[in-house]
């Protein structure tokens, strides 16, 4: 990537067609109410922050807009081109807690895996894509090692490559910041800026700083949405 990125709302591109809706989402286990009465319309193009408290359902809601877990009551609707469908192009960054690194597995192995769903590549297409990215990930070296062998920085990085290798239409990160080192850090928030200009992302964060201010949508989730629009949410005060 060359030259600075730019960092601010403005340099986004205008939001277009509903690409995710989620209609009087609510997600419940036994007595334990996680979200209710959930609206909100997702846009091409859109760059969407979600900060809000632990427990307040954070990780919940991207389950529930990866339709890996199906909503109590409401509805979870994907679009393209203005028409309802089936599925759409997600990358998806997890939490690293989600991922068993005992599994025996290799860095390369992990970010290949993101190209699954990619039909009508070759087999030298795919390995240049994979390279491509495990370089942009700053893992050149570590690419042959087994994903238990790596520190919590390359884990994540590893994850963030397999979830951008296949360029979607839309990348979901949830604590994309967690476990990197400072020395990536700042070339994370480039990768993010530059995925900005062609992908929808949708981004949760505990920790609002510099991320916030390259998002043009501000989500609070603490069981049920508020959209803050302030020009970004430090605190919950400066919203209205």
């Amino acid at each position: 990537m060359n030259g600075k990125p730019k960092l601010d709302a403005s340099s986004m591109r205008l939001p277009q067609n509903k690409m995710i809706e989620l209609d009087s989402v609510a997600m419940q286990w036994d007595n334990h109410v996680a979200l209710q009465n959930v609206n909100i319309s997702i846009n091409e193009g859109d760059f969407v922050a979600i900060t809000g408290p632990n427990g307040g359902g954070k990780t919940t809601l991207l389950r529930l807009i990866l339709r890996l877990i199906k909503p109590t009551s409401g509805k979870v609707i994907y679009r393209s081109g203005g028409q309802e469908v089936d599925n759409l192009e997600i990358g998806y960054l997890p939490q690293k807690n989600q991922i068993d690194s005992r599994f025996p597995i290799t860095v390369e192995e992990v970010v290949a895996l993101g190209l699954m769903s990619q039909k009508g590549l070759s087999k030298q297409e795919r390995s240049e894509r994979v390279a491509q990215t495990i370089a942009l990930m700053g893992l050149e070296q570590q690419s042959k090692r087994l994903i238990g062998e790596l520190s919590g920085g390359q884990l994540q990085r590893t994850l963030l490559g397999r979830a951008m290798v296949s360029n979607p239409r839309v990348l979901v990160l949830d604590e994309p910041l967690s476990y990197v080192d400072k020395a990536f850090e700042g070339r994370l928030y480039e990768i993010v800026a530059q995925l900005s200009q062609r992908a929808t992302i949708i981004l949760v964060s505990h920790e609002m700083t510099r991320i916030a201010t390259m998002a043009n949508r501000h989500i609070i989730i603490d069981r049920t949405l508020h959209e803050c629009s302030a020009e970004h949410h430090y605190v919950t005060t400066e919203c209205n």
